[in-house]
């Protein structure tokens, strides 16, 4: 059994050259929110952030859009006219994503009907790499997807395995044999399974990452994994480093905050703070 390390996470922020310009380090595109979840996209972007690419854009709904402003400036947000994503929104994100390296897409965005069109209508067409969480994954199938990362939990993998015809999968007990049976299907994707201990499955080489605690059961958590797997990948292109690295840091950090707060008040934005000492940590 192989487990993640900070091996992978050193080998990603070492490739930083020091006369590199704005954007030679990732260019990273979050499409989400909603005006009941403004904060999970927010969480993204600021995680990718953190995690050391030089650009992060959201594009959400303007009222989302101004909200997510008012959070950060650091943030540069597309403002969509209307209050949530549609069809009419398609061709205008699409456009948006050439100019960035991977897009996030799913944190917040809902499952209204027409936005249901505009994720199934955005994986299907999107031309750079894809990190998929939350609802997204959940309207998805495998095969709309190449060299792709996708971060369901439990209920959101059952989802993907049953949309995607795997039905049969979410019916093994074994957790082994489930695994096994997953990286038969997966193509050129990766996924992390999230758990107490998350399982990053590809087609040639499976890893575990242990590590984190109960408080990281807070809302928002997910959403920093995603960020930080997004920002991972649009600097190392590699999507299965990306997804062991986030899913190392994110549990990590949650293990310090525990000793930090001295027990479970620690909250998803304190994972995003604490990004920065930890990985400074690493050039030491």
């Amino acid at each position: 059994m192989e487990f993640c390390s900070l091996k992978e996470v050193y080998v990603i922020m070492s490739k930083r050259k020091p006369n590199s310009h704005k954007g030679d380090n990732g260019e990273v595109l979050v499409v989400g929110g909603s005006e009941d979840y403004v904060g999970a996209v927010a969480l993204a972007g600021l995680a990718a952030f953190r995690a050391g690419v030089d650009w992060v854009t959201i594009a959400a709904p303007e009222k989302v859009a101004w909200a997510i402003s008012c959070l950060s400036a650091n943030l540069i947000t597309k403002k969509l006219k209307g209050s949530f994503f549609s069809s009419k929104h398609l061709k205008e994100v699409l456009k948006l994503s050439e100019k960035h390296d991977v897009v996030l897409i799913g944190n917040g965005i809902g499952l209204r009907k027409e936005t249901v069109g505009f994720v199934k209508g955005f994986i299907k067409n999107v031309k750079k790499p894809l990190v998929v969480d939350a609802d997204a994954i959940k309207v998805m199938k495998i095969k709309d997807v190449n060299n792709a990362i996708l971060t369901p939990h439990a209920k959101e993998l059952e989802m993907l395995l049953k949309n995607s015809g795997f039905d049969r999968i979410n019916r093994i007990a074994d957790k082994d044999k489930k695994i096994k049976e997953i990286q038969k299907i997966v193509g050129t994707n990766v996924i992390v399974m999230k758990g107490m201990v998350d399982v990053i499955i590809s087609k040639n080489k499976i890893k575990y990452s242990k590590g984190g605690n109960a408080g990281m059961t807070k809302a928002g958590t997910g959403d920093v994994l995603a960020g930080l797997a997004a920002g991972f990948y649009a600097q190392s292109k590699e999507p299965f480093a990306a997804a062991c690295a986030a899913s190392y840091v994110n549990k990590a950090i949650g293990d310090v905050l525990l000793k930090k707060k001295k027990g479970y008040s620690f909250i998803a934005s304190d994972i995003v703070d604490d990004l920065e000492g930890f990985l400074k940590r690493l050039k030491k």
